[in-house]
């Protein structure tokens, strides 16, 4: 995943748990598309004190993930879900009743890996 999409999707689940600027900063950089120059400008600030305050930020935001694994455990879901709706769809194309009963089975073993 890049590396910039991963800092948004983490400053998605963990941005509250940051300094008001570090997500005011994180979120304009990543996701509002702001250079440097224009947050340290909005802010009255250095480019070097906007950048000081990302890296922290991001620093923080990987920390984070490393010890609660929210994001991890999210791509696997959305994994497994993936593999559910495949399932679903053979269901659809496929009208035997063993080879419904077979796929259901699978559905409800992936299904209770998510709960």
């Amino acid at each position: 995943m890049e590396e910039k999409v991963k800092i948004s999707i983490l400053c998605e689940l963990y941005g509250k748990l940051l300094t008001e600027k570090q997500f005011e900063f994180l979120d304009d950089y990543y996701n509002n598309d702001l250079s440097l120059s224009e947050i340290a400008e909005n802010n009255g600030i250095t480019r070097q004190a906007v950048r000081d305050n990302l890296k922290k930020g991001e620093c923080k935001l990987f920390e984070f993930e490393e010890k609660l694994g929210l994001m991890e455990k999210t791509i696997l879901q959305e994994e497994k879900i993936a593999v559910i709706l495949s399932e679903l769809n053979k269901i659809k194309d496929k009208s035997s009743d063993k080879q419904v009963a077979k796929i259901l089975e699978h559905i409800k073993s992936e299904l209770n890996c998510l709960v």
